[in-house]
C-alpha cells in the first residue's frame, strides 16, 4: 500500500477469532511485525464485516470454526468484494486446507501460531497487496524458512539448485536433499530473480550458476543439466524459454572469461 506522499505505508490487517485469548495472541504477534501498521480485531464474522465497512484492510487473518458464519463462509463473502482482501486462515484444525485454498487463501496457519510462520504469512499478504515490506522476513533476503520435523530452519538460498512446482507449494532441491515450502513457484521466481534464478519450464526454476550443460534433444527440444556428479539432474526447458536461457548462459560465460 502506497501512502499519499508516495512512500510505502505499513499493512492494515483485521484479525478474526471467537476465542478472546487466541485473538489477543494473534493481534499481539501481528503488532510485533514491523510491516504491520494497524491491527483491528473482531470476535465473529458479523463484527468483521462491519469493521470492513468502516475501514478497508490489506489482509484478514481468519479463524475457521466460529459461531454463525464460519471462517470459510466469511472468506466466500470477502471473495465477492470488488477488491477482495487477501485471507490467511489461522486455525487449530488441519482438515479444511483444501477448501481454504480453493477460496484463494494466501496461507493456512495451524495454532499455536509461531512468530516465524506468521511472518511468512504477513509477507504473502504484503506481496498480494503489493506492499513493499518495511522490514525483511525474520531472516535476511538470502534465506528461506523451511520446516523439518516440526522445527523451522532457515535454508540459504545459495544452497538451492533448482525449484520444482507442486501445486500451491514448491519443492526446493539442494545438494543434500529437498524441502517443501508453501510458496508458489511464481512468487519465488519474482523474489529470487536477483539471486540468479531463472524460469526454464512452467514447473521448474533453476539457479543459473548450477547449470552445467544446455542440451539439444532429438526433435529440437532442450534440457539443462543441473549440478555435477551422481546428484546431477536433467530438467526440461520450454521452447519459448530456451532462447532467453541460452542468451543468459552465453552472457555468463563471457563475463567469467573476462575476469
Amino acid at each position: 500500500m502506497t501512502g499519499p506522499d508516495g512512500t510505502t505505508a505499513g499493512l492494515r490487517v483485521l484479525a478474526v477469532d471467537d476465542e478472546p485469548p487466541a485473538l489477543d495472541e494473534l493481534a499481539y504477534l501481528l503488532r510485533a511485525d514491523a510491516r504491520v501498521q494497524q491491527v483491528r480485531t473482531a470476535g465473529d464474522a458479523v463484527s468483521a464485516l462491519k469493521a470492513l465497512e468502516q475501514v478497508p484492510v490489506d489482509g484478514v487473518f481468519l479463524d475457521i470454526r466460529m459461531p454463525g458464519l464460519s471462517g470459510l463462509e466469511l472468506a466466500g463473502v470477502l471473495g465477492r468484494f470488488a477488491v477482495p482482501p487477501p485471507v490467511v486462515f489461522v486455525t487449530a484444525h488441519d482438515d479444511a486446507a483444501v477448501e481454504a485454498f480453493s477460496l484463494r487463501a494466501v496461507d493456512y496457519l495451524l495454532k499455536p501460531v509461531r512468530a516465524a510462520r506468521l511472518a511468512e504469512a504477513v509477507g504473502r499478504v504484503a506481496q498480494t497487496s503489493r506492499v513493499e515490506p518495511a522490514s525483511a522476513e525474520p531472516a535476511d533476503a538470502g534465506t528461506i524458512a523451511v520446516e523439518l520435523g516440526g522445527v523451522t530452519r532457515f535454508l540459504q538460498v545459495g544452497d538451492v539448485r533448482h525449484v520444482e512446482a507442486q501445486g500451491d507449494y514448491a519443492r526446493l532441491h539442494t545438494e543434500r536433499g529437498s524441502h517443501l515450502v508453501r510458496v508458489p513457484l511464481a512468487a519465488l521466481e519474482e523474489r529470487w530473480a536477483a539471486a540468479g534464478f531463472v524460469r526454464v519450464h512452467r514447473s521448474y526454476l533453476v539457479a543459473v550458476g548450477s547449470i552445467t550443460e544446455l542440451r539439444v534433444e532429438p526433435g529440437g527440444g532442450h534440457s539443462v543439466r543441473v549440478g555435477t556428479g551422481p546428484g546431477a539432474v536433467l530438467l526440461p526447458v520450454s521452447r519459448r524459454l530456451a532462447r532467453d536461457l541460452k542468451d543468459r548462459l552465453v552472457h555468463r560465460a563471457r563475463r567469467e572469461a573476462e575476469r
